[in-house]
C-alpha cells in the first residue's frame, strides 16, 4: 500500500510539472499557500536555527582551540549551516507543520467528497489545490533557509564571542573566507527541491486518502514520515553530487 502511495506521488509529480508548463496557477490560492509556507512558519525556523547554530558552535570551538584552530571556527560553522544543518532542518520543519496541513486538508476534501465536487465544477484538483502549494513550498524554503542560515550564523557569533572570548571580525571573518557563492547556491538547489518534495508528498497522501477521520490521521502521519525520509535520503545523493572531491574551502580561508 505504501509502495502504491509512493508511486502515486511520482506520477503527481510528473503531473505537476506538465500542468507548470501549461501555465495554469490559481493566483489566489498559490499567495495564500505562501503566506502559510513562509511567514506562518518563520518564527520556528529561526529558533530552531539560532539554538543549532549555538550547540554546534560549542561542540566546534572547544575542540578546535584545543588544536590551536580558534581563527577556523567561523568558517566551519558557516559552512556546516550552509551546506547541510540550514537547508535540511528547515525542511524537516516544513515537513513538520506544512506537509502536516496539505495531508490533513486535502485528506479530508478526500473523505468528505469535495474533491469529487471540483471535478462536477469542472475544476481539476491539481490545479486548484496541488499547483499553488507546490510553489509556495518551492519558493517560501529557499527563503527561510536563507534567514536560518543568517540566525544560525549569528547564534554561533553570539556563543564564540561571550562563551570562548573570540574575536568577532575573527569569526566574520572566517565564515567570509570559508564560504563561497557554490555553498550559497547548493543550499538553494537543496531548499528548493526539498520544498517541492514536501508538498508534493502531503498533496498524494491527501489525494489517497481513504477510511474517513481515522483514514486523515494515517495518511498524515504516513506523508510526514515519507517527506522526512525523502528529505535525509535526496540530501545524501544531493550532497555527493554536489560536493565531490576534495575540498578546498580550508585552503580558501587559509
Amino acid at each position: 500500500m505504501w509502495s502504491q502511495r509512493l508511486l502515486a506521488a511520482i506520477l503527481l509529480g510528473g503531473q505537476v510539472v506538465i500542468h507548470l508548463l501549461k501555465g495554469k496557477i490559481h493566483q489566489r490560492n498559490t499567495i495564500d499557500q505562501m503566506a502559510v509556507a513562509g511567514p506562518e512558519s518563520l518564527l520556528i525556523a529561526l529558533v530552531t536555527a539560532a539554538f543549532v547554530g549555538m550547540v554546534f558552535t560549542i561542540q566546534v570551538t572547544r575542540e578546535f582551540i584545543n588544536f590551536g584552530a580558534a581563527s577556523a571556527v567561523g568558517g566551519v560553522v558557516a559552512l556546516a549551516l550552509t551546506r547541510e544543518l540550514a537547508p535540511v532542518l528547515t525542511a524537516v520543519i516544513l515537513a513538520g507543520r506544512v506537509g502536516a496541513a496539505f495531508a490533513a486538508e486535502i485528506g479530508t476534501m478526500r473523505v468528505t467528497e469535495q474533491i469529487d465536487a471540483l471535478y462536477m465544477l469542472k475544476t481539476d484538483p491539481i490545479d486548484y489545490l496541488v499547483i499553488p502549494r507546490v510553489i509556495a513550498c518551492g519558493l517560501m524554503l529557499p527563503a527561510l533557509t536563507l534567514l536560518s542560515l543568517v540566525t544560525g550564523l549569528l547564534g554561533g557569533l553570539l556563543i564564540a564571542t561571550n562563551l570562548y572570548n573570540l574575536p568577532q571580525s575573527l569569526f566574520l571573518d572566517s565564515a567570509r573566507d570559508f564560504l563561497g557563492v557554490w555553498d550559497l547556491g547548493s543550499a538553494m538547489i537543496k531548499a528548493s527541491y526539498f520544498g517541492v518534495t514536501i508538498a508534493v508528498i502531503g498533496c498524494s497522501w491527501g489525494l489517497t486518502t481513504t477510511g474517513g477521520a481515522k483514514g486523515v490521521g494515517r495518511s498524515t502521519t504516513a506523508a510526514v514520515v515519507t517527506a522526512l525520509l525523502t528529505i535525509f535520503i535526496s540530501n545524501f545523493f544531493l550532497s555527493w553530487v554536489m560536493f565531490q572531491g576534495t575540498g578546498s574551502a580550508v585552503l580558501q580561508g587559509s
